[in-house]
């Protein structure tokens, strides 16, 4: 049963990336906007906050940052990458988005059956929703760390084609972008982000399998609807909502560190998670955390149920085996 449940989990996973990888492209880009305008250590030493601050001492040296652009909306920012990069750019760096499901959703997937089926109150056959949320954080945690190199391979790729072309990593597949990261950067690279990699993993598993198993019992319990795809759907789709506002300050300051630019005797941009968030807020405000929030919930809502509908389906399948 517990080697079906990855089986189940993994199968489920790889649609729903796939399916709404564009979606997660959108979201990457938009997580990114305004970056740029992040003053870099090396260039100047005066941090954002106290840049503004200078106005009465400002001399003829004094650096004079351009203003930032206007932030673009999740449509605009899919016509744009139509436009200037091809379709084919919606589905850049898709190679590292199986591989990351088949590492990272499907640990937590089976990870997740496993702690179910041992925690489920046998005679009720119930599962308190401090258990379903305990094992969520638990298997997301162990899967994110499994699957923390396809997903920084998948943030550099989603990524790349906002670059300048000179710039731009152009990796050619997951493979190609894994095997240049070790030799280029150190086997630690493929670990960058990973605390927040866990992090983000854990909250989202803790809120979106532990809401869509509690919203389905209640829906049941409550005889609102039967167990069936209405069912699924309502479930999922609440799921998807919960898990997005739950992790997208996370989402956002994973993005940015993992897609950093690392030169050879240069300062990092990030000294980490820590100091992204606030160059991040101090730069851009509180509310730069929750970049991205409209394509995160656009692609969560349906990632999450093409995901639990596949998954019923496929335990369907499967339920002989």
């Amino acid at each position: 049963m517990g080697v079906k449940g990855f089986v189940e989990g993994g199968i489920a996973s790889i649609v729903a990336g796939c399916s709404t990888h564009p979606l997660d492209l959108i979201k990457v880009r938009m997580q990114l906007q305004g970056e740029s305008h992040v003053p870099n250590p090396a260039v100047q030493t005066l941090r954002p906050a106290l840049a503004f601050q200078t106005t009465t001492t400002t001399t003829s040296s004094a650096i004079h940052m351009p203003p930032p652009p206007a932030r673009v909306g999740p449509v605009a920012t899919g016509i744009k990458i139509f436009r200037t990069e091809g379709v084919a750019a919606l589905f850049s760096g898709v190679s590292a988005t199986v591989l990351r499901q088949t590492l990272y959703s499907t640990t937590r997937m089976g990870l997740y059956d496993i702690l179910k089926q041992k925690w489920t109150d046998k005679e009720t056959k119930t599962m308190p929703l401090s258990r379903k949320i305990t094992a969520g954080l638990i298997a997301g945690g162990i899967g994110a760390a499994v699957g923390n190199p396809a997903d920084v391979a998948m943030v550099r790729m989603q990524a790349d084609g906002r670059l300048p072309v000179s710039q731009r990593r152009n990796y050619t597949s997951v493979v190609d972008a894994i095997t240049r990261m070790t030799k280029q950067e150190g086997v630690t690279s493929l670990w960058r982000g990973s605390s927040l990699t866990v992090n983000r993993a854990m909250l989202v598993t803790a809120s979106q399998l532990a809401s869509y198993d509690q919203i389905k019992e209640m829906i049941l319990e409550n005889g609102l609807m039967k167990d069936g795809l209405g069912t699924h759907v309502a479930a999922s789709f609440s799921a998807g909502f919960v898990a997005a506002v739950a992790s997208n300050p996370v989402d956002v300051i994973k993005t940015r560190v993992m897609n950093m630019k690392v030169e050879a005797g240069q300062k990092p941009p990030y000294a980490g998670a820590l100091d992204c968030a606030i160059k991040t807020v101090k730069a851009e405000g509180p509310m730069a955390l929750y970049k991205g929030f409209i394509p995160t919930i656009s692609r969560q809502g349906p990632f999450t149920v093409v995901l639990f509908v596949t998954l019923e389906q496929v335990r369907k399948l499967l339920k002989d085996f």
